[in-house]
């Protein structure tokens, strides 16, 4: 098993008895190098080994060789990953955003699933991508391979420090409110003690993810069955009340014919799925990536689709549009409706799947951490990975931004202002097809879709992101200027012409102690 140490300054690799001298990394790029889409060298082109150098032994683990990460996840785990992070709260606390800017029941079900064959499309876009560029962090690297460093280091910076652990501090926050709720039915949960759940709930979720791959799939997939269980028994209700002819609400009465409210409801209804491209950003933990990427994104698509159109009509056999509208958590109101006593169990399957969405969240953002860091664009040290093959630092990186975001009292704010670069940066994943179809015609294709579909797919994008752009001005500019943040920082650290120097020093010594603290080593080359 491969072990960093360090000599003078210099991080080495040692290999058996043996040591061999690293290129100087700044954030983990070497500093004579070029910034190229490279993984992490083990040693400098023509350095030898110095077997008499001795430092000390590395650490052996019974079961694990480390020092890479390893192919563990099978289909059903891949299809749980994408359905556990798609559903999340949302779909039982606050489905009301489609059916406000519809205006129509029937209306509002015709966007959810409108919504659904378009993240269907989109999925069957990132299926070529993914089995064309197997390498973990997703549209991260398919814009790197595409367009460069810059455009990609972009996508980076809005997804890792701000988009990922916002949300994920928003779906823990949303889990200790559930959780607190049956405590104090009658008024909110304190706000300390709503928090401090939330961190209990990151850290514990963080052991696990830095324990063991397998232990995390096996938490989001036990947590992705009890979310599905608690809406498949709102569906057997639903299905109930249709049987009963409660039929009433379904009607095209008051649908809106405003062009910017149809598209603020696509923008509500698209932000419910989001979470069906996160298989990619673990492809290589993927058991037989080619065959088993495209089948979990499309069972999971496609299942997501199917529950959360009859989720709703389950709602609307039973409440009115006025009382979806009125109602701060719309399942509940239903349960407490047609369950009696039961209905005090709805709480705690929200909580059980927003701890499944936590999961979910920390176990891809880690990879995108790791994937940034494998390129040179975050510090070296998140390329690290423990002696149970899991990238140990990066978890905790992703954990630690989470817990600082929840010390900011309105992080939803920041969510909205970047929502947009979300859907952006996605679309600018698809036109990666294309593009790579021209400029790269050699690389091997298992999968290889159609034209029309990204052709659709990002144009659809563009309507989607522009109308809410020019309705709400504001916060677009407060978006873009978030995202023009990463431009001195890509100069200052990462630019060869511009970038500030002497930083070595201060990124090996930290390397080190991070090894130290997690058993962590440099992955093997392949």
């Amino acid at each position: 098993m491969a072990f960093i140490t360090n000599l003078g300054g210099t991080l080495l690799h040692r290999e058996g008895a043996g040591v061999c001298r690293l290129n100087t990394y700044i954030w983990g790029r070497p500093v004579d190098g070029p910034l190229g889409y490279k993984s992490p060298k083990n040693k400098a082109d023509g350095e030898e080994c110095e077997p008499e150098v001795k430092t000390e032994p590395p650490v052996e683990d019974s079961d694990k060789d480390g020092g890479a990460l390893e192919a563990k996840m099978s289909l059903l785990n891949g299809i749980t990953v994408i359905v556990g992070s798609i559903i999340g709260s949302g779909i039982f606390v606050s489905p009301t955003g489609v059916l406000k800017y519809t205006g129509s029941v029937n209306a509002s079900l015709l966007v959810w699933i409108a919504s659904g064959v378009f993240s269907m499309i989109g999925a069957y876009c990132y299926a070529e991508l993914g089995t064309m560029i197997r390498l973990s962090g997703a549209d991260y690297a398919y814009i790197m391979e595409t367009f460069g460093p810059f455009a990609a280091f972009i996508r980076l910076w809005i997804e890792c420090m701000i988009v990922r652990p916002c949300s994920q501090a928003i779906v823990a926050l949303t889990f200790s409110v559930y959780v607190l709720k049956p405590v104090f039915p009658e008024c909110d949960p304190p706000e300390d003690a709503t928090r401090l759940l939330a961190a209990c709930c990151i850290l514990l979720l963080t052991f696990v993810n830095c324990w063991s791959v397998r232990a995390a799939t096996r938490v989001q997939d036990w947590f992705t069955y009890a979310k599905l269980l608690a809406l498949f028994i709102i569906i057997a209700a639903g299905i109930y009340q249709l049987c009963r002819g409660k039929v009433e609400h379904f009607t095209f009465e008051g649908t809106t014919s405003d062009v910017t409210s149809i598209a603020l409801s696509f923008y509500s209804g698209l932000f419910a799925y989001n979470g069906w491209n996160y298989l990619n950003f673990i492809i290589e933990e993927l058991k037989d990536p080619v065959k088993n990427l495209p089948r979990a994104i499309a069972i999971s698509c496609a299942l997501v689709t199917v529950v959360y159109t009859f989720t709703n009509v389950a709602f609307y056999t039973t409440l009115s549009p006025t009382e979806v509208l009125g109602s701060a958590a719309v399942a509940v109101t239903f349960a407490e409706r047609l369950f009696g006593w039961f209905a005090l169990c709805i709480p705690l399957f929200v909580a059980a799947s927003t701890f499944g969405a936590v999961n979910g969240v920390l176990l891809t953002s880690s990879r995108l951490f790791y994937a940034g860091a494998a390129q040179g664009q975050l510090p070296g040290v998140l390329t690290m990975v423990s002696a149970r093959a899991t990238p140990a630092p990066a978890v905790l990186a992703v954990a630690l931004l989470s817990l600082l975001y929840l010390t900011v009292s309105d992080i939803y704010a920041l969510i909205n202002y970047v929502g947009f670069a979300t859907w952006l940066s996605i679309g600018a994943a698809v036109l990666c097809l294309p593009v790579l179809r021209y400029t790269r015609p050699d690389l091997e294709r298992p999968i290889k879709v159609n034209l029309f579909f990204p052709v659709v797919y990002i144009i659809c994008t563009v309507l989607v992101v522009a109308v809410p752009a020019v309705a709400s001005p504001a916060e677009t500019g407060v978006g873009c200027l978030m995202i023009l943040t990463a431009v001195p920082v890509y100069l200052l650290l990462l630019e060869p012409s511009t970038r500030v120097g002497g930083l070595h020093s201060v990124t090996d010594s930290f390397t080190r102690l991070v090894q130290k603290l997690t058993l962590s080593v440099r992955p093997k080359t392949k």
